[in-house]
């Protein structure tokens, strides 16, 4: 006879139960307080004449700055153009990123000559780059891409890399003694050793893709949340530079929050104490 089980939320101390929904909501909250405490002390000192409203605009004059943009579209223009870039440049990069990642991990003659190479090569800063894709590429959108591109090869192909090596011997031993092939193995133990690495190096991969969008807007852009910040630089609206930073800085959190909830099936196996909590 089969016994079904269904896991129950947690109770409450006064005898309630805590849905789904209530935790989610909390976290939320919990997350709020340090930027909120933030902005109001921000608010409090610029009005009290303790910072520079010049410099460091209050949050209430860059509400007001972020809706005139968003009134005008110039901001959603530059919020499409950025993201457009973003999402193809890192799509891009985390394919080559895991491909070349597990290639140089499985084979011991592919580590040996393509490794070295690309490490060297992760050592480059990010805006050496620039002339030399400009200059190959052109100052249109295929050079902004590559750039891109690259930032979130190099630490996909890093962590695709150390997961695969970094796989017990002893779970590929035991597959071999339960008959498995290559193609299993890899399947049934090698990939799923791989994926929690791999999806913690896809998110990192995503942030540097915003860091090197800022980088490549710069190469003559005429449009993105770089080029707004280099406009606000030009004209020294110190409000315009800092609503470009906080929608980066939204963009990149809403940008991984979608990356986890899309890989979150794919580690719904794994029995970790951030899951039981």
């Amino acid at each position: 006879m089969n016994v079904t089980t269904t896991a129950t939320p947690p109770p409450l101390e006064g005898g309630g139960v805590v849905t789904v929904a209530a935790v989610r909501l909390r976290h939320y909250l919990t997350a709020l307080i340090v930027p909120v405490a933030l902005a109001v002390a921000w608010e409090i000192a610029v009005r009290a004449g303790v910072a520079p409203g010049r410099l460091m605009p209050p949050p209430s004059r860059l509400l007001h700055t972020a809706i005139a943009l968003a009134a005008s579209g110039e901001l959603q223009t530059h919020v499409a153009a950025t993201m457009t870039r973003v999402v193809i440049g890192f799509g891009v990069g985390a394919v080559a990123g895991t491909l070349f990642g597990m290639l140089t991990g499985a084979s011991e003659t592919a580590r040996r000559l393509l490794d070295p190479s690309i490490q060297a090569l992760r050592a480059v800063p990010s805006i050496a780059w620039v002339p030399i894709f400009i200059l190959w590429l052109g100052i249109f959108e295929t050079s902004k891409l590559a750039l891109i591109a690259l930032g979130v090869f190099f630490p996909v192909y890093l962590g695709v890399l150390s997961a695969i090596q970094g796989v017990d011997r002893k779970l590929i031993e035991v597959g071999r003694v339960f008959g498995l092939s290559q193609v299993g193995i890899m399947l049934r133990i090698t990939w799923p050793a791989v994926l929690p690495i791999w999806i913690a190096s896809l998110r990192s991969g995503l942030g540097l893709g915003f860091m090197f969008v800022v980088a490549a807007e710069l190469m003559g852009a005429s449009e993105g949340l770089g080029y707004l910040l280099l406009d606000g630089q030009q004209m020294g609206r110190a409000d315009i530079i800092l609503v470009a930073m906080i929608v980066f800085a939204l963009l990149g959190k809403a940008s991984d929050g979608v990356l986890v909830a899309v890989t979150r099936p794919l580690v719904r196996w794994q029995d970790t104490v951030r899951e039981r909590l």
